[in-house]
Order: C-alpha cells, then structure tokens, then sequence
C-alpha cells in the first residue's frame, strides 16, 4: 500500500480553509481508478498562508513518513515546499517527491538545481500524469514511459519526456466537488471554505506578454459539461457555499457560459445559495456578455466586472501582446455597467516596458474618471511568460522574494529605480484605499467638484499619514515602505482601516487639515459628508468597536446584515450617484436632511486581513434611503 499525501498552501492566511481545487483533483483522478484506490492510501493536506515549514513538515510526518508526495506549486510556496521536501527525504530517502504547478512547468533545470529533494516535475496537466506515475511505482517502472515529465534518470542525467496533449474530454477528469475528494462541510456542518473554486473551461486564445494562465496560452477553450457543472452547483449550494469564483481565464464569450450562469440562478432559486460570482471575465466583451450581464442583475445575483486594461498606453499595450484587444473600447463598456448599476473595477499593471510614472498615472486617472475601484499591481516576472524570455530586451532589473519566488522588477529600460520605488509607495496607497474599498465615492465626488483627481486624493492622504505619529499612522507608513520587499504588508494595513478606531479620526483629521482646503468652499459641507459617509459604510467586521452597538440583526433569505441608521446633512447618496453617472455635480448644494439605513452583509470579521477585493466588496453596506427634507448638523 502507497501512501500518498497531496500537499497545497493558500496565499493568505484567512480564518477559513483555502479551497484545495487542483490538489482535489489529483485525488479524485486517483480514486477512480479501480487499482489505484485499493494499492493507494491518499489524502490532502491543505494549509493556509500563514503556516512555516517546521509545521507543515511535522503535520506531514505525524502519522509517519509517506511514500509519495506531490506538491501544487505556485511562486508563494515553492519556497516552503523546498524545504518541507528536504524534511521528508532526510526522515525517508525513498520517498518520492512531485511538484506540479504554473511555477515549476517547464523549469525542470532550476527546480533541481534549488531543490534536490525533488524526483519528479509535471509540466503540463497533472491528472492523468499524476494517475500514470503511481502505476509506475507500483510496477517498479522507468519514468520515461510516462508522458510530460522531468527527472534524472540512472545516471544523473536530465531527461524531459515528451509533452502529453492536452485532455479535450474535461469530464474524464473526476469531479473532487462530486467524489467527496474534497469535503465541503466543516465538523459543525458549516461550508468550510472562504470561497468555492470551481472551474468551467480551460485553456486561453490570447497570448500576453506577462501571463501563464495554467500553461495553456494561445489555446482553444476546452470546456466541462453542461450536466456536470450543474451537479457541482447543486452540491455547493447544499452546502451552503456563497460565493462561486471560476478559474476560467476568459468567462463570458461563450454559449455555455450563459447555460452557466442560467443554471447557476436557478439553483440559487431553489437553494438560497450560491449569492455571488467572481471570476476573470472575457477581454473582448461580446453580446454574450452583456447578456449574461444583465441576467445576473435580473436575479440578484453579485459580482464585480472586471475591465482587464493594465495598461492605457499605446506602446505599452503593445509590448504586452494586448493591442489588437477590444479591451480598448472600455470607456463604453463602464458607461454601460455605470448606467446599469453594476460594481465594476479595472486592474492596472506598472512597471511594464513603454510605461512612465507620468503615463501611468494619467492612464491610472482617466480610468477613474469612469471607476474607482481599480486594482494597481506591480509587474512580475513569471515562468514561461514572453517577458521573463526576452529580459535582456527589457532591459529588466529584478530581485526575487525572501519568502515567495516571484521576480520583482525593480527598474526597465524606461523606468529607474528611484522612478519605480516612488511609484510601488502610490501602489500600496491605492491598492489600501481603492482597491480594497477602504474609501469609495469620496474620490468621484472630489473630482466633480474640481477639487482633485483620485491619484492625487490618494496621494494627499498618503502624505499626511505620514507626518503623523500616532501608533496607526506609524504601521501604516511602515508598510507603505515595506510593500516592495514583503507584499503581504498590505494584510494589516487593511486589518487596521477596517477595524480600528483611530484609522476615522485619522481620515477626519486629514479632511479638516489638508483635504477641505483644496474643496470649493460652497462644496466642503456635502464634500465632507460623503467622506463620513464612505467611513461609515466600509465593511463593518465589529460593529461595537466601529461605534455601532445599535446595530440590529436582519435576516434576508439565506443572508444576515447587520442594520444601522444613520444621518447626513446632505443626499449624500443621489450627489454619489450624480457625480459618478455624469462626472460632474449641479451646485451649489441644498442641505437635505437624509436619514439612511445601512445594511452591512455579517462575516466579514473572518475577511478584515483578506487583499481579496472581490470578495470584500460584498461586504460594502447597501443603503436604504429614509429622507426627509429639513435642516440638518454639519458634516464631518
């Protein structure tokens, strides 16, 4: 009897469990095999973001040493990995090692040469390959008759065996959600993950320039059945999961997808759950899209849209392989959303070839104008990406992480270092208040009134923290600092905005220092009202520490929220709604007492640490209006 142990680590450190989707289907794979399931003995060990080595390698251990151990590797694990490898072959030199993962593909030279604990690399689909190689185990066979492998042979020479075709049928791989490969429920009955993985396809038509997506670039879609999505959807739901997140690349462009998101609504209906779905929508937006767009709103069903730009620059686009992408259109394709009351975001990548600070802020800007919640990320440099291969005409200057692997850029052939690092401390900024939601509809507000742009808001902020010495301001600053050497600084920076005190009477501070000075003055009341506002309706993960205790609980179908009433001396909500559908605002203003119900979704206490803006989004408070027109208090 083999024992074998599927070994995944998340990237966060969350108060739940990571959902194991890729080490599941290892499992499942396994399983259904008729020999393999009575000569194996095979589990998964799942670990958060946050656990050492020393831990994973004495769990791994506890119950004695296995004969097998494959790792999903990804460039925030692989050094942990290593080193748990190398515990497990001192305590057992028999025991095999496999890593698998976008990170190892195709790297079989380096994984050996920083790790010669390990026996075996997977460069492409490894559930098949994976199945193949227990077999030659218990046969006592070469590897070299298994297919999409790397490993030294007898005489210590490299040997790579030819790649396998990519698995068309996807329904011959066993469902994890289905077999129970995967457990669903946690020891009180509970859905035991943040989020449920699933996949509907895989594979990606486009092939940009910093992008890996699963090994199949410049890839037909390859998609799972209709049926056996729906039985998936049917078993989360059961289990109470609510929010779905695809790992499709391109989702949206496709008839099945629609077939998806239809079926998806209707176990909704039927179950209560799932509530929310996320995913990476389609690049080209299509009529598909727009009419599985406006289905999701019909029903009530959550998501952010995401505009994939990374770049607005000409010769940037270019650079990445993105210039033919329809993607260029996005102006309005966030009109459309805007108009249909849908949550959208954008991502943004610096530090690309052709980008300067000048260009990407004014890009970064003039995407704001349309939405503001935009997620700002540094280049990375990946394995098998075009960048990574054609560095040297880059010019590139990285350094790799002290704990992930990832090659971080620290200057190109059109930014220096002292370019860049102005610009990583404007990163972390923004991702903190925008990106994650901190503040909102202050930033829309501030440019219709001609005050300033959402770069230059957020930057004013930054500014005024740090000059402050207060506990708060100090951790904020420090990680500000830290966020290119260690991007899980961004964790308790978030942890502090959304749950400590301080951080309101920091932001309140700045207003009545710095920000209402560049407001007109007829503006500044309502100005600062929509800045209370935003404070009030961040996600609430305490509401006795946020200054709630009259919160009440409310229950709406298979949701809790907690209710709050609150006041403002202007329609703080119609000047929002104004200022983002037109970008400009009618003044001067009237004061309109408006009492307002806040709605805040309950859960988000196990997210406050979570960089997941997706998700956080959920948790933003919906408002009910109550107005009712007479004088009112000031504002903040």
């Amino acid at each position: 009897m083999l024992t074998v142990k599927l070994v995944q680590q998340g990237v966060w450190h969350m108060s739940k469990e990571s959902m194991p989707l890729a080490a599941g289907y290892l499992a499942a794979s396994v399983e259904s095999d008729t020999r393999l399931r009575e000569e194996c003995d095979i589990s998964i060990e799942n670990f958060p973001g946050d656990v050492t080595p020393i831990e994973m390698a004495i769990q791994l251990l506890r119950g004695g040493v296995p004969d097998v151990v494959g790792f999903s590797v990804l460039g925030w694990n692989v050094r942990q990995f290593s080193a748990v490898a190398e515990s497990i072959k001192q305590a057992n030199p028999e025991c095999v090692i496999v890593f698998g993962g976008n990170h190892v593909a195709h790297q079989a030279t380096r994984v050996f040469n920083n790790c010669d604990a390990v026996d075996v690399v997977v460069n492409g689909e490894g559930e098949f390959t994976f199945r193949d190689l227990l077999h030659a185990l218990l046969d006592e066979r070469n590897y070299s008759e298994i297919d999409d492998i790397s490993f030294h042979d007898t005489d210590g020479q490299l040997v790579t065996t030819p790649a396998r075709d990519r698995i068309t049928d996807l329904d011959e791989i066993p469902s994890p959600i289905l077999n129970g490969s995967v457990p669903l429920l946690d020891d009180n009955g509970r859905f035991r993950y943040d989020v449920a993985l699933l996949e509907t396809n895989r594979g990606c038509p486009y092939h940009c320039a910093f992008c890996f997506w699963g090994g199949a670039v410049g890839q037909k879609v390859r998609a799972f059945s209709r049926e056996r999505l729906r039985r998936e959807l049917e078993a989360l739901a059961r289990a109470g999961a609510e929010t779905i997140v695809l790992c499709d690349a391109n989702f949206g462009m496709l008839p099945q997808d629609m077939e998806f998101v239809e079926d998806l609504i209707a176990v909704k209906s039927r179950y209560g759950y799932p509530v929310a779905l996320e995913t990476s929508w389609a690049k080209n937006k299509n009529a598909m899209f727009y009419g599985i767009v406006r289905l999701m709103r019909d029903a009530g069903l959550q998501s952010s849209f995401t505009l994939a730009l990374q770049t607005l620059d000409v010769d940037t686009l270019s650079n990445m392989n993105r210039r033919n992408m329809k993607i260029n259109q996005w102006r309005e394709l966030a009109e459309w959303l805007a108009a249909e009351g849908l949550d959208a975001y954008a991502e943004l990548i610096w530090g690309a070839p052709g980008e300067s600070p000048d260009s990407f802020l004014a890009g970064y800007d003039e995407l704001a104008k349309h939405v503001s919640r935009i997620a700002a990320y540094p280049l990375l440099l990946l394995p098998n990406t075009d960048y990574t291969e054609r560095r040297e005409l880059y010019g590139f200057v990285t350094v790799r992480g002290d704990r992930d692997d990832f090659e971080y850029v620290l200057a190109n052939k059109d930014v220096s270092l002292s370019e860049n690092l102005r610009m990583q401390r404007f990163l972390f900024w923004a991702r903190l208040l925008a990106e994650n939601v901190v503040l909102r509809n202050i930033f829309p507000v501030l440019r219709a009134t001609g005050s300033m742009t959402q770069s230059e808001a957020i930057l004013s902020l930054a500014d005024y923290v740090d000059e402050q010495n207060r506990p708060g301001a100090r951790l904020l600053t420090q990680a500000a600092e830290r966020s290119t050497a260690d991007p899980d600084s961004l964790a308790p920076a978030l942890e502090y905005c959304f749950t400590e005190p301080e951080f309101e009477s920091l932001v309140v501070d700045w207003w009545h220092d710095r920000l209402s000075h560049a407001v007109p003055v007829e503006w500044r009341e309502a100005v600062g009202e929509v800045l209370r506002f935003d404070l009030d309706t961040r996600p609430l993960p305490d509401a006795e520490k946020r200054g709630f205790p009259e919160a009440e609980p409310v229950a709406e179908g298979a949701l809790r929220y907690w209710a709050v009433d609150r006041e403002y001396s202007h329609d703080v909500p119609e000047l929002v709604h104004t200022a983002k559908a037109s970008g400009e605002l009618p003044g001067p203003p009237e004061r309109v007492h408006t009492p307002v119900r806040l709605l805040f979704r309950e859960g988000f206490a196990e997210l406050a640490r979570s960089t997941n803006h997706e998700e956080t989004a959920h948790y933003v408070a919906r408002v009910e209006s109550r107005r009712r027109e007479c004088s009112a208090r000031g504002g903040v």
